[in-house]
């Protein structure tokens, strides 16, 4: 039963959105543009970035298209670039641990094998969460082996620098994705600006990538239709305008978001292990709130399985796309996926189409209720992202 013509089953108004267009508008892409740009032999320049001996790459981590050209009045500085920007897409699911994977690697999902927030490990039957409590026992190299492209453009004689968070210099997402660059580590916005000027005042042939956390903070506690993001998005914005003023001429700078957000009200943030339907003969529960994953025992028959689907989409189905990890993969959504990478995944996935939030009670913490702004899913206000391309004069 294909989700694209599920005969009788209740279905979202809108049909399920087209895959990202991998290897040519994708986050994937900028950092291997960037590296042709630099004169880095054997990567395409899909997004057709002039020459140059710098690129300063700043990563706003929750900014999405539709976010910002709600919001620029908010933000003069990225209101002045916009009407040029380029809009992207993230690959999926379109969260961070994803993202920043493609990003770094320049591989598609199914590539790469960051294949969302919680995976499963099935060599070690568990579930595996990409951003925080990452098992002692599995080493990030082995779990994602690929090169990064910074190893590439270091491996070129041109220097590369990480400017983030201290808590990111040694964190399992960055040895297994970002990889390769010079980290440094500053903890407020305004002191990682003047440390990527000061970088490139000391380098001037050079990749740096600039990572910012606060939208996307602020977007998961108080929503992207708050204050409070408003607030975070004017002050980004004034050390992204720092930033660029402090840079040698001639800088090509890239200003990019991982994702965008949805507001998800209380009401609809579910706690799916309430309900023995959705989960009968279900061994593993991993993915995004608004990007369940549901992996079923081996011993589950067909019969089970399609009573769980259909389940689900009595339930949900008019907020929901309810489909096969195999449609999934057929609709080309995480992009060629390897036999061992098909593992990570479970074998039904369930995509918010409306602003709704899907929890396993039994394995996540009461306060992950809590979060307002949400990600994960196929929507435009998650999955598309600006892409802000400027030359230093």
């Amino acid at each position: 039963m294909s989700v694209l013509n599920n005969g009788s089953m209740p279905q979202p108004d809108v049909a399920l959105p087209d895959a990202p267009a991998y290897g040519t508008g994708t986050l994937g892409e900028i950092l291997p543009s960037a590296a042709a740009a630099l004169g880095v032999p054997g990567f395409a320049n899909a997004l057709n970035l002039a020459p140059t001996r710098r690129v300063c790459v700043i990563m706003v981590d929750g900014l999405g298209w539709n976010q910002l050209r709600a919001n620029r009045s908010h933000a003069p500085f990225l209101r002045g670039q916009f009407d040029a920007a380029q809009k992207l897409s993230t690959g999926f699911p379109s969260t961070t641990a994803t993202s920043l994977s493609s990003l770094g690697t320049g591989l598609t999902p199914g590539e790469h094998g960051m294949l969302g927030y919680d995976v499963i490990d099935p060599n070690g039957g568990r579930v595996v969460n990409q951003l925080g409590g990452w098992p002692g026992n599995l080493d990030p190299l082995r779990w994602q082996p690929a090169p990064t492209v910074f190893e590439a453009v270091l491996a070129h004689g041109i220097s590369t620098a990480s400017i983030s968070l201290p808590l990111f210099a040694q964190s399992a997402l960055t040895r297994a994705a970002l990889r390769g660059p010079e980290f440094i580590a500053a903890n407020q916005p305004a002191a990682r600006a003047r440390a990527a000027s000061e970088y490139f005042a000391l380098n001037r042939n050079a990749l740096a990538y600039v990572y910012f956390n606060e939208l996307d903070k602020a977007g998961h506690k108080y929503g992207v239709n708050s204050d409070a993001w408003r607030e975070t998005l004017e002050d980004l914005d004034l050390a992204i305008k720092s930033l660029v003023a402090r840079l040698p001429e001639q800088t090509t700078v890239l200003i990019t978001g991982d994702h965008g957000m949805v507001d998800v009200p209380a009401s609809q943030r579910i706690d799916f292990s309430l309900f023995p339907e959705l989960i009968d003969g279900v061994e593993f529960t991993s993915g995004e709130p608004r990007g369940v994953q549901l992996r079923f025992a081996t011993d589950t028959s067909s019969e089970r399985r399609q009573a769980v689907r259909h389940a689900w989409a009595q339930a949900y189905g008019r907020k929901a796309w309810v489909l096969s990890t195999e449609e999934a993969i057929e609709h080309g959504l995480y992009g060629p996926v390897s036999a061992s990478h098909r593992e990570r995944l479970g074998d039904l996935v369930v995509l918010a189409a409306e602003a709704i939030a899907f929890y396993d009670g039994r394995r996540v913490p009461a306060r992950a209720f809590e979060m307002i702004g949400q990600h994960g899913s196929l929507t435009a206000a998650e999955r598309f992202i600006p892409l802000i391309n400027l030359r230093t004069r």
